[in-house]
C-alpha cells in the first residue's frame, strides 16, 4: 500500500520544494510533478517526491481523514490498555 500525504509548498528552488507537512518542512522533489508548482499550492507528497498538485480544499480534507484516523488509533490503543 502507498500512502501519500499533502503538503504546502513554503519554498521553491530549481526542482526542490520545501513543504509544510502538518507543521512538518520537508524537502520534495518536483520532477515527478506533472505542472508547475507555486508557493502557496498543495502538492501531494509521496517518499519526497510530488506527484500531484490538490486544491486547498482537498488537501484539507485529506489532512481531516488523517486526523481522524489518528484518533481512532489512539482511542484503539487506550481502550486496549483497560
Amino acid at each position: 500500500m502507498c500512502l501519500a500525504i499533502p503538503g504546502e509548498v513554503l519554498t521553491i528552488d530549481d526542482n526542490l520544494a520545501t513543504v509544510d507537512i502538518n507543521g512538518v518542512e520537508q524537502e520534495v522533489r518536483l520532477d515527478t510533478l506533472p505542472e508547475e508548482a507555486d508557493k502557496g499550492d498543495y502538492l501531494l507528497v509521496h517518499t519526497g517526491f510530488a506527484i500531484k498538485k490538490l486544491s486547498p480544499e482537498e488537501a484539507k480534507e485529506t489532512l481531516d481523514l488523517f486526523d481522524e484516523l489518528i484518533e481512532i488509533n489512539r482511542e484503539m490503543d487506550e481502550e486496549s490498555e483497560v
